[in-house]
């Protein structure tokens, strides 16, 4: 069985500040239809006899998967989730022993989920090549044609053919300066590393256990001891944290003797910075990628996204990124876009929440977004998925106006049950034990007031939670 493993742990800091800590970059709508992890997925679902995917991801972002897996109408797909980051050598681990519970023989197409790939009939094809090498034991990376001489991205050396569409690796080579990338596209037998794989789930570890035994034997009991929870495999933190942290390259790949790549042109892109995102998407006359509500005069090669019905006009720039979101903007030179992660850094340092929540932020029931704010009160903007509801609850430092403005609530006011209509609203004492759920078939949308001395989001005491949180 053909088992695709989505590696979806990625934070996507350089693409701050439309990806952050807790809405990422795989999560996004960026580049074509669906989010980047859609996207993934509907490119396995294109190759013959394959199985439901298995995704490793962040215990923060298990509602994320969940929700886009439910959108993509993906059944039977398996959600392990990290309690932390532990690179991909442990997270393709656990992966390949939770296929091999499905089936022994299992080969895992191993897929970051935060890749684009234009060309979906060339990536399925170079699939489908490479799997005699992979059941003949050999662990296959799928290297990328380069069409430019890259610096960001690292290399692979191809040695002798193994078949018709495979080679063994001679050696992986680090990140190049300009004149050595120049040289490696010349040459013609170098490849841009893509971090896609294609191999028996066995024989990888198999090859851990030679290569990495300490993270084989750390791993193994974690996924032993691993509980089911709701849709999701949860693995215990404190035996997790144990596990050594290492990438799949340094702690397999480049120790191995059976590696073999694949060299594919598939219009792939990591989407590793804003200048990768402009590289890959469909520029106007002027060499600008423009999304959302724009105006651009005199301007050239510049990427300009808009939030929403945020009008945002350039004039006279060339070779500039501007970005927008409802709480921040970014403007930074097309060449120094690998270095806005510096800008993370420092709102992390200063204590500022921007690099990790947007001021809309996804919850497992709907969304919340902060649209006002002032000394002793706060207005928010809920959405209520149909069915839904949030935890039954309290607060100590503040009470509550609901103001329905579209569909019907269901409000639970200490011993109190009652619904609310469109225009109605209702008030939340202080120390009140209360809970909102939509009963209809349509988003339940209402304008929240809060008031009181302290309106942070860890004065909520969850009483019931049919999420799990605590």
């Amino acid at each position: 069985m053909l088992i695709p493993l989505i590696l979806s742990g990625g934070s996507g800091t350089r693409l701050w500040p439309i990806s952050r800590k807790n809405l990422p970059k795989q999560f996004l709508p960026l580049s074509g239809e669906g989010t980047l992890f859609q996207q993934t997925v509907a490119r396995t679902e294109q190759l013959p006899d394959v199985g439901a995917p298995i995704v490793v991801a962040s215990d923060d972002h298990r509602f994320l998967v969940a929700d886009q897996l439910l959108e993509s109408l993906v059944d039977g797909a398996t959600i392990i989730l990290e309690p932390v980051a532990r690179n991909t050598a442990p997270a393709i681990a656990l992966g390949a022993m939770q296929a091999m519970s499905r089936d022994p023989e299992a080969i895992l197409l191993v897929l970051p989920a935060d890749h684009l790939i234009g060309d979906t009939e060339s990536f399925v094809s170079a699939v489908q090549s490479a799997l005699p090498a992979a059941r003949d034991g050999w662990l296959v990376t799928f290297g990328i044609r380069p069409s430019r001489p890259e610096t960001g991205f690292g290399y692979i050396r191809r040695a002798e053919s193994i078949n018709d569409s495979a080679y063994r690796v001679e050696c992986f080579v680090e990140k190049p300066n300009l004149e050595t990338a120049e040289s490696y596209v010349t040459d013609g037998g170098y490849d841009w590393n893509s971090g896609m794989f294609l191999f028996k789930a066995a024989r990888y570890l198999e090859e851990l256990a030679i290569h990495a035994p300490q993270m084989l034997e750390a791993v193994r009991p974690v996924f032993e001891s691993a509980k089911s929870d709701l849709d999701f495999i949860r693995l215990d933190k404190e035996a997790f944290t144990k596990v050594p942290d290492d990438s799949i390259d340094y702690a397999v790949m480049e120790k191995t003797k059976r590696a073999a790549v694949v060299p594919v042109s598939c219009e792939w892109s990591d989407i590793g910075s804003w200048s990768a995102l402009w590289l890959a998407g469909n520029k106007d006359t002027q060499g600008n990628l423009r999304e959302g509500d724009t105006i651009a005069i005199d301007t050239r090669n510049t990427l300009v996204r808009s939030h929403d019905r945020h009008l945002v006009a350039t004039v006279g720039l060339d070779d500039v990124i501007v970005v927008t979101t409802p709480d921040a903007t970014l403007v930074a030179h097309r060449d120094s876009a690998q270095d806005v992660k510096r800008v993370v850094d420092q709102l992390k340092a200063s204590g500022r929440s921007e690099h990790s929540l947007h001021r809309a932020v996804r919850r497992p029931w709907g969304s919340y977004d902060s649209i006002e704010a002032g000394d002793r009160f706060q207005v928010k903007r809920i959405v209520v998925k149909p069915g839904a509801a949030l935890s039954l609850q309290k607060h100590h430092h503040r009470a509550e106006h609901w103001i329905v403005v579209s569909g019907t609530a269901e409000v639970t006011c200490d011993e109190r049950v009652f619904l609310l209509a469109e225009n109605q609203s209702t008030f939340i004492p202080l120390g009140s034990v209360h809970r909102l759920r939509n009963p209809g078939k349509v988003p339940l949308e209402l304008i929240e007031v809060q008031s009181g001395s302290y309106l942070g989001e860890d004065d909520i005491v969850r009483l019931e939670d049919v999420y799990g949180r605590s």
